[in-house]
């Protein structure tokens, strides 16, 4: 399936849920995926 090739989208949230799926669904319709996941996690440096 090609019917957004040459097409690109950025998902933030793509490492998990629904946002991993729309990622693999726009990759396999040809779009070039970039994948965001931020990680809440607070490092504490004293």
């Amino acid at each position: 399936m090609d019917r957004l090739k040459n097409k690109v989208a950025i998902v933030t949230g793509g490492g998990a849920g629904m946002g991993k799926e729309t990622s693999i669904l726009f990759a396999k319709e040809g779009v070039a995926v970039a994948v965001l996941k931020l990680m809440n996690k607070m490092v504490w440096i004293q």
